[in-house]
């Protein structure tokens, strides 16, 4: 057994997540890797994406391998490159490529964040080809059985200069994720937290006013990782009010007036 091989057993999902299911996402999502299919996710900031992910690796006992996109991500980066060392050159497999190599489930998340032409290398993997050519080494790897790719990112945040390219849009099947309902959404924070029912009501409420918000001032609303954060704050005996102005309302905004909006709803709802 390679290092390589052996190191693919750390991508292992051991103990199970929580996540909440929220309709026919985790019977979709399965039969889309039971046909290998390429899947997309789209979703608002802290939706539960990853998390979602994560549970359907551990529910496939399949490894997992995430890569955070950013704008300075290469090519190469994803596929591997050349290293020098003290007996010369050798080739170290990307993520993408130890995914596709050894099998394992790879996650680019938030992948409208990386350079077009850095993406375009998936392509092969997401057709009938299945395959990752290795232009630098001169290798073909065909796509070992039980690999999938999936991508996400928030449409929320989409610009003519950030947006997927259609050539690669349509070689995806995709499941859209909501914020919760806010009774789901209680459950959520209370099982995350282990916080009071009443009070993970509550902040609920004031997520529900800022999500309002969005489109008049705020380009997001508040997410319910956000909620989870306001309610361990509150745990660890934060007064609701002032953890919730530092869970829920400094992080996703500077203008004064929203915030003023936001805080007038805390007082109202923690009175």
């Amino acid at each position: 057994m390679s290092e390589q091989t052996h190191s693919i057993e750390q991508y292992i999902i051991s103990k199970e997540p929580f996540y909440q299911a929220l309709g026919e996402e985790v019977m979709l999502y399965q039969a889309a890797y039971d046909e290998r299919l390429p899947v997309m996710i789209k979703g608002p900031t802290g939706s539960g994406k990853s998390r979602f992910i994560e549970y359907m690796a551990w529910k496939l006992g399949k490894p997992l391998i995430t890569v955070a996109c950013n704008e300075d991500m290469t090519a190469s980066d994803l596929v591997g490159r050349y290293l020098l060392d003290a007996n010369g050159t050798r080739w170290l497999d990307g993520p993408l490529t130890v995914a596709a190599r050894y099998g394992a489930i790879c996650y680019l998340d938030e992948v409208v964040e990386a350079r077009q032409d850095t993406t375009v290398v998936i392509h092969p993997l997401t057709d009938h080809r299945r395959e990752l050519p290795l232009d630098k080494k001169g290798e073909l790897i065909k796509a070992h059985a039980d690999f999938q790719l999936v991508i996400s990112y928030n449409p929320g945040y989409q610009s003519l200069m950030k947006d997927l390219k259609q050539s690669t849009k349509q070689r995806f099947s995709a499941l859209s994720f909501e914020y919760a309902q806010p009774d789901m959404e209680v459950g959520i924070i209370t099982t995350e937290t282990g916080c009071d029912g009443e009070i993970a009501g509550k902040l609920v409420q004031v997520g529900g006013a800022a999500r309002n918000l969005k489109g008049h001032g705020l380009d997001e609303g508040i997410s319910t990782r956000l909620l989870v954060y306001a309610a361990r704050l509150i745990n660890k005996g934060i007064h609701p009010a002032a953890a919730c102005r530092m869970a829920m309302v400094e992080p996703i905004t500077d203008d004064a007036d929203i915030r003023s909006t936001l805080n007038h709803a805390i007082d109202a709802v923690f009175s």
